[in-house]
């Protein structure tokens, strides 16, 4: 049985922010999903959230139904603040914050900006590099020739050659939704990897605080990990050893089981949709 609720628009930060909810019982957890990822791409990880959880998954500005275009600012302060103006607007006062990749960079800094109500953050596969470190390990040129042929339509046999291990119904998915994925919003979010170092927000992460680590991904390394605990020492980090980065979408049970009780509920996937 679903547990999707319904989409939703709200006015937060001075934007429109889009939204798909699931659950709707349980303690408040949202989710905020990686740099080419609206809302809808992370449906099926929801669907199993939303057993335990009240779920709330946002389209990062710039991605989905949540405002684009020209005139905005896409860079992570102004991304985090969206979160916590999000959480605002809706009435959340506690809540599990879940981020993907650039969207774990969006939710330790709208932790640190805003820590009240901040219950946990689980940091997924999220990029460390930064100036002076080593370069993020996706190149520009597969997001760029991705979301331009997007643009002018594909299905999922065109996106094969961009996701080839991801089964028929994802690629389809990806190949529906990528065309809403601005291309400088895109740009901004990449170059900030690099541009940005989020190592400096460890310390001061308000709240308990796992990293989950794609075993394939190549985005973080032993060393990424010792520099981590180093900076907080109570970080929880699980491996999901045979996944890359898109971790749910290689090895989706082992993606649920890493949380382990780390939520404070055990999230039990039927099967992969």
């Amino acid at each position: 049985m679903s547990t999707f609720i319904s989409g939703g628009q709200v006015q937060a930060n001075g934007i429109r922010q889009h939204y798909l909810r699931y659950g709707g019982k349980g303690p408040t957890l949202i989710l905020v999903p990686g740099i080419t990822s609206p809302a809808i791409t992370w449906g099926f990880v929801a669907e199993v959230l939303g057993q335990q959880f009240d779920t709330w998954v946002l389209d990062v500005r710039g991605r989905g139904l949540s405002s684009s275009g020209e005139g905005l600012d896409y860079g992570t302060e102004s991304c985090a603040d969206d979160i916590n103006a999000f959480a605002s607007a809706l009435g959340l006062t506690q809540y599990h914050l879940v981020g993907h990749s650039m969207g774990a960079r969006f939710i330790m800094r709208a932790a640190v900006k805003q820590p009240d109500g901040v219950l946990s953050l689980s940091l997924i596969d999220p990029p460390v590099s930064g100036p002076g470190r080593r370069l993020y390990p996706g190149q520009w040129p597969w997001y760029q020739d991705s979301i331009r042929e997007a643009e002018q339509g594909m299905d999922a046999e065109a996106m094969k050659k961009y996701c080839p291990t991801w089964t028929e119904e994802q690629r389809q998915l990806r190949a529906e939704w990528l065309h809403t994925c601005y291309e400088p919003a895109i740009r901004r979010a990449y170059d900030d990897f690099h541009q940005l170092d989020i190592h400096q927000y460890f310390r001061q992460l308000p709240a308990k605080t796992l990293l989950m680590v794609a075993g394939k991904g190549g985005v973080i390394l032993p060393e990424d990990e010792a520099e981590i605990r180093e900076l907080l020492p109570t970080i929880e980090i699980v491996h999901v050893e045979n996944a890359g980065h898109m971790i749910p979408w290689d090895d989706f049970p082992g993606f649920f089981a890493a949380f382990g009780s780390f939520l404070g509920a055990t999230l039990q996937p039927e099967a992969q949709p």
